[in-house]
């Protein structure tokens, strides 16, 4: 049904202007977003259409119809939001910058603020920031002596074991950073944020060695799609 023929308090702006954002669902909230639909297509049934649950290529394994949720659709790339019937360049334009926005608010939370002031910003910045790659990403925050983020490094790409990630290389950032503490991170593709005994081994091996040169690790957190986890609050840092 277009937007027009709907009551005037049940249009999504109309309806944010009365009673604030949290009374519109995901798919009135996109709505906003995209502003018209397509042809035999109205912009709530494409909102909604975009928010169901995937479909995969079969020869890229990636999602071809909606996202499974507003996560997944704010995770998307350019050319996965491309491959979307109705969405054109400046709908495009718009949900990733939407994306890149959530990701600086919560950057510059961190440079200003002591990390562990806020656990949850880390761990959905982490998200943002890792959990849409289709690949194994190790990254790191690096952090001054205030614990506020110095920068955040991606260092290594590809299934993570303790050959995989170079230790020294790890060091010589901290260093090169002049960073007083580190949060690892890295992304599970498979959507399980779990440890594995590599993760675990992995941690240990990266501890040591920033130990040697007074570099502590706070956390290591593992994030996929929707979720994330905290080894240091699990026990296992």
């Amino acid at each position: 049904m277009p937007l027009k023929d709907l009551p005037v308090d049940a249009r999504p702006r109309e309806k944010l202007l009365a009673r604030g954002p949290a009374a519109l669902s995901d798919a009135e909230l996109l709505a906003l977003l995209l502003r018209t639909g397509i042809v035999g297509k109205g912009v709530l049934q494409l909102a909604q259409e975009l928010l169901d649950a995937p479909r995969t290529c079969p020869e890229t394994k990636r999602p071809m119809g909606g996202f499974g949720g507003i996560s997944g659709l704010l995770h998307a790339s350019m050319a996965d939001l491309a491959r979307i019937k109705g969405l054109g360049p400046a709908k495009r334009a718009e949900l990733v910058a939407v994306l890149e926005l959530a990701r600086r608010a919560l950057a510059q939370q961190l440079r200003e603020r002591e990390v562990f002031d806020s656990p949850d910003a880390v761990g959905h910045y982490l998200q943002l920031q890792l959990a849409a790659k289709g690949h194994e990403v190790f990254a790191v925050l690096f952090l001054d002596s205030q614990h506020r983020l110095i920068a955040l490094e991606e260092l290594f790409r590809g299934t993570l074991t303790q050959t995989s990630v170079y230790p020294r290389e790890v060091v010589l950032r901290a260093l090169h950073l002049q960073a007083a503490a580190v949060v690892l991170a890295h992304n599970h593709p498979s959507g399980s944020v779990q440890p594995s005994r590599a993760d675990e081994a992995l941690t240990q091996t990266l501890k040591s060695a920033l130990a040697l040169v007074d570099v502590r690790v706070l956390d290591h957190v593992i994030v996929a799609p929707g979720q994330w986890l905290s080894m240091a609050a699990k026990g296992l840092v």
